[in-house]
């Protein structure tokens, strides 16, 4: 028996021919698919619900408020679920709830059908987006673990890129209904027989299983001392701004651009925006270990407040599109650098937790996005109010990020 937990046979997680890249593809497809249909597809609903029924934009985004504020509560514990009952069920789970809020979306009538199917998609939001992927990969990746998010996070702008066209497509083919019904059935059957095939029992990278058996870690005693770390609540808080303001920036571009530049070149921002958030990501995975990673979250953050700038004064149908490119260069970046940070100044053991954790805070703040940006929209009759709120919160997201904790907190 091993007195020392590291000392482990070594795993090459550089190596093509390891089993944890097979993982990473399992999970872009999951981003694919968790992205395009809880996240960027908000956009979509919301323009749709609006021309089908004629319901207001607050309406319809406190819906979207609802399961962000929903999921959040689910999303806390994903890493205990992952823990206790394994990647391949967390997995299995969360494709099965949002192929069937994927169907209830599609069938809804009423206001209150709205919110049962964005409950539902809550459960699928969980089990198919951030927590659960980078809990998935952290059980396969240690040295590598953040090339590895990074790869498997560029399935979140897939899911942008070829969801919301390939979505807007079908529904001026064969319907809302149909095309939601549609998008649930390929979600099924691409994903379910992949989890079932690749994954499997992860290997022991630290040593870890015999030493939680001697000494169980208690996960509420992490959140508490996480709670007290100026360098988590920085990064937390700060990315929690951000993304409030991009999560109800995103979910209402289609609705702005569309009076503006028309629904076919607003699709074909959406899709510019998020092909940019691809390039953002590929590129800055490159170079990211020789960067201070909160200096490059500021300067994100302040990339796209200056294209928020753009898109509220110039209406160019080819500036609102280069606007949209220059903001989307930093959504991958900015879903990515979280899991980065963590992983660099806190301890490994805590990694899962407090991943979940600042999810869960960063969802619960942003979740009130959507809602914000269609109440300040309909009191003031346009987007300029709202979107002047997003830029003032990405410049004090700026100043915050650059706080910083002590290094490499042990919070085990």
């Amino acid at each position: 028996m091993l007195d020392n937990p590291r000392q482990v046979d070594p795993i090459d997680e550089s190596s093509l021919r390891y089993q944890g890249w097979r993982i990473v593809a399992v999970c872009f497809l999951l981003a694919t698919f968790g992205w395009g249909l809880g996240f960027y597809g908000q956009s979509v609903y919301v323009a749709e619900l609006q021309r089908a029924h004629g319901w207001s934009a607050s309406l319809i985004s406190a819906g979207t408020t609802f399961f962000y504020l929903f999921g959040a509560l689910l999303v806390v514990f994903v890493g205990e679920a992952v823990q206790r009952y394994g990647a391949r069920l967390g997995l299995i789970a969360g494709t099965l709830a949002m192929a069937a809020a994927s169907v209830a979306i599609g069938a809804v009538r009423e206001p209150w059908q709205l919110y049962l199917a964005d409950a539902v998609l809550a459960f699928g939001w969980a089990g198919t987006s951030l927590a659960m992927i980078t809990n998935t990969i952290s059980l396969w990746f240690d040295r590598k673990r953040g090339m590895a998010i990074s790869l498997a996070l560029n399935g979140a702008s897939f899911g942008g890129i070829v969801g919301v066209p390939l979505l807007v497509s079908l529904i001026s083919h064969i319907g809302f209904a149909n095309a939601m019904y549609a998008a649930a059935g390929a979600m099924l059957v691409l994903l379910v027989p992949v989890i079932l095939l690749v994954v499997g029992r992860p290997p022991d990278l630290h040593g870890w299983r015999g030493v939680a058996k001697a000494k169980p870690q208690s996960s509420t005693e992490v959140r508490k001392r996480a709670l007290r770390d100026i360098g988590f609540l920085t990064v937390t808080i700060a990315f929690a701004l951000v993304l409030f303001a991009q999560v109800g920036f995103i979910v209402h571009l289609i609705s702005f651009l569309d009076p503006v530049i028309g629904r076919e070149r607003a699709a074909v921002a959406v899709a510019v925006l998020t092909a940019m958030a691809v390039v953002g990501r590929v590129l800055f995975s490159l170079v990211i270990d020789r960067l201070d990673q909160r200096l490059a979250s500021a300067l994100s953050f302040l990339s796209q407040a200056a294209a928020l700038c753009v898109v509220i004064n110039l209406h160019n149908d080819y500036v609102l599109i280069a606007a949209c490119a220059v903001f989307g260069f930093s959504v991958g970046n900015l879903i990515t650098l979280p899991s980065l940070i963590v992983q660099q100044e806190f301890d490994s053991a805590s990694f899962g937790v407090l991943i979940s954790l600042n999810t869960a805070i960063n969802q619960v703040t942003y979740a009130f996005g959507p809602g914000v940006v269609g109440f300040l929209r309909d009191w003031s009759g346009g987007y300029s109010l709202p979107f002047y709120l997003c830029i003032a919160l990405e410049l004090t997201a700026a100043a915050l990020i650059m706080m910083r904790g002590k290094s490499r907190a042990k919070l085990s």
